[in-house]
């Protein structure tokens, strides 16, 4: 799409009568709405000061580009207005603007939109073009200095002259929030410079119709030197170990030539990479892995959020939200509502729609809501209310995800004037239409099939429950957060959904003695340990007591040989008297803060602690007799 199919003559003000920034907004937005393209200016303009709230997109040279996505945008546009005195815009570089380019991008813009507001961004880079547009006395002369660089761009490129070329090879990444204007200017500067500068660079674009061009591992194996200009969150554990220069997107608009000098240099700290707990876990897995865990962490806030309202109502008596009971209480059968009728209602089809997403990006998620919503209401057996749970919402959420990119597939070839109709149209009818179809059809059978495990679940007893609470203790510390660690909590939530207490009681459970039982042997064996060890076990009473696993995780990493048993060992024995003692707990996460929301009361809370306090100890007393004394060196 060209930028002449976004900015028009009746969009174009060669005088603005503004002398102030604010007042320039508004006059430009005005104009806007004068020609049909905004459904709500005042939303629009509030838009537009909240990215101006962000930062300045006075970007110097005399340009600003003030952009807004906008649900109040009716069809994509560009307004251009022009100032011969300058106005003062809070520019990046403190002098008046003189040129304002303001981008009304639709929530719904299409990639086509989309590139063609950065291009626009990159024509400015250019101060012959700016002066064209400076100088120009017509509204034509404005569109047909627009054309004339849209034909220079498009033209065949030259091959460069190798021989002048740095043997230098240079990487970069641009991004700013919004990912529509100042992505694409930086990524032309740095282009244009280096080009100047005779160095091969390859830029990466983070831009909102996606990342473009982006950095394989042989690029990044091969580089020299990255340069990351950017204003908001890029994926950075890739640089690991590699010169890496960060900095703001505006450096590199205004001090190009700076940052590749420094780059050509290697004037650049090794960027060292800190995982964060997610990206520990999840770095590395099968997308099947990913996307079930993009599901479970936001269905996570639906679970524990309900669990824990449907546990609080409890405190007024089991019955208490039952209208016929003499226990009844008006509140406890709100806070049971809210809980149980509402968050758990919602819980397998966010499931489903954000492993949907996650396949398939944002048109992934209508379909994956609507497949887990036929999850749990179409049975097709009357005695399942609750349909076919969370196995249906996991097979819902893979089955519309996949549905979708085939969808994608089917409308690949269409016409570039459809193309808007694609996400708003297509991509949800189809993908629904075809997800639903099949949900329908096979989840009567899945009822049956999920109805009969949770049945031969509950009815295990003894010796079997037993077994399967030390198998679930053992896997929550096996690698404390990772895929093992994760099947088991998940497996306790879709018990939890079949409404089974005792499973997700017993994760918990096993899942706060590693941290707890390595905190304990840093006290009782002090020179078994480092004094970062020690310090380490600080941090590690209060990770354990949240039922956040993962803070036995530095221990673990410098002996794991001696750890690792040492807290399967005791999470394992956890688990198996957390399933003799036959506790329940509705409240999937929270550790020591929702322990007294156990069913059973207090003798049930006692018993509870004293699963975990028993595990504790054995992973205390293991660990300290499977560890040597530190031997200290002059």
């Amino acid at each position: 799409m060209k930028i002449t199919d976004l900015l028009r003559e009746e969009t174009i003000i060669l005088d603005l009568e503004s002398r102030s920034k604010q007042n320039v907004l508004s006059e430009l937005i005005d104009k806007l709405d004068q020609a049909g393209n905004l459904n709500n200016k005042e939303s629009f303009h509030k838009d537009i000061l909240e990215r101006e709230d962000q930062s300045t997109t006075g970007i110097g040279e005399g340009i600003a580009i003030p952009h807004a996505k906008s649900g109040a945008v009716k069809k994509p546009a560009i307004a251009f207005g022009r100032s011969t005195d300058g106005i003062d815009y809070d520019s990046l570089d403190g002098q008046p603007a003189h040129l304002f380019f303001m981008i009304a991008a639709s929530e719904g813009a299409n990639n086509a939109h989309l590139e063609a507001l950065s291009r626009l961004s990159t024509f400015l880079m250019d101060q012959k073009f700016r002066d064209k547009i400076l100088q120009a006395t017509t509204k034509e002369d404005i569109m047909r200095a627009l054309d004339e660089k849209e034909r220079e761009v498009d033209a065949p490129e030259e091959p460069a002259d190798s021989s002048t070329e740095s043997n230098k090879k240079i990487l970069a990444v641009t991004a700013c929030p919004t990912g529509i204007a100042h992505t694409y200017m930086a990524a032309e500067k740095l282009s244009e410079t280096a080009k100047e500068m005779g160095i091969p660079i390859k830029v990466e674009t983070n831009g909102s119709g996606g990342v473009k061009n982006r950095l394989t591992d042989k690029d990044i194996e091969d580089a020299d030197t990255i340069i990351v200009a950017a204003d908001t969150k890029v994926e950075m554990a890739r640089f690991h170990g590699k010169s890496v220069i960060q900095t703001g997107v505006g450096k590199a608009i205004h001090e190009t030539t700076d940052l590749l000098n420094r780059a050509v240099n290697k004037d650049a700290s090794i960027y060292e990479h800190e995982k964060s707990d997610s990206e520990s876990s999840d770095e590395g897995r099968s997308g099947f892995y990913k996307h079930l865990m993009n599901g479970v962490s936001n269905m996570l806030p639906f679970v524990v959020g309900g669990g824990i309202l449907i546990a609080l109502s409890f405190f007024w008596g089991i019955n208490a939200a039952d209208p016929n009971s003499d226990e009844y209480n008006a509140f406890a059968a709100m806070l049971n509502e809210i809980g149980g009728g509402k968050a758990f209602f919602l819980m397998v089809p966010v499931l489903a729609g954000f492993i949907a997403s996650s396949i398939a990006d944002r048109p992934g998620f209508a379909p994956g809501m609507v497949g887990g919503l036929i999850a749990i209401t179409v049975t097709g057996v009357e005695e399942a209310g609750g349909g076919s749970g969370f196995l249906g919402g996991l097979i819902a959420g893979f089955l519309a995800g996949y549905i979708t990119l085939l969808v994608k597939k089917m409308f690949a070839g269409l016409p570039d004037a459809l193309e808007g109709l694609k996400p708003v149209l297509f991509y949800p009818l189809f993908s629904i239409a075809f997800t639903g179809i099949i949900m329908m059809t096979i989840n009567p059978p899945l009822t049956r099939i999920y109805s009969g495990i949770s049945a031969f679940l509950e009815g295990m007893g003894g010796t079997n429950q037993i077994l399967v609470g030390i198998i679930l203790g053992a896997m929550m510390a096996f690698d404390m957060g990772g895929p093992v660690n994760k099947a088991a909590y998940t497996f306790g939530i879709a018990m939890l959904d079949a409404q089974n207490y005792t499973f997700i009681a017993t994760v918990m459970a096993a899942g706060m003695v590693p941290p707890l039982g390595m905190a304990v042997a840093t006290t009782l064996f002090k020179k078994r340990f480092t004094k970062q060890e020690r310090e380490a076990g600080k941090t590690a009473y209060p990770l354990g007591l949240c039922f956040i696993t993962e803070g036995v995780i530095p221990f673990a990493a410098a002996d794991p040989a001696r750890v690792i048993p040492s807290v399967m060992a005791g999470a394992a024995v956890t688990g198996g008297l957390t399933m003799l003692f036959d506790i329940g707990l509705r409240a999937p996460h929270g550790g020591i803060f929702v322990m007294g929301l156990v069913e059973g009361g207090f003798g049930s809370f006692l018993l509870y602690a004293l699963a975990i306090i028993t595990g504790t100890i054995v992973t205390a007393m293991l660990a300290g007799l499977l560890k040597k004394n530190i031997k200290v060196t002059a």
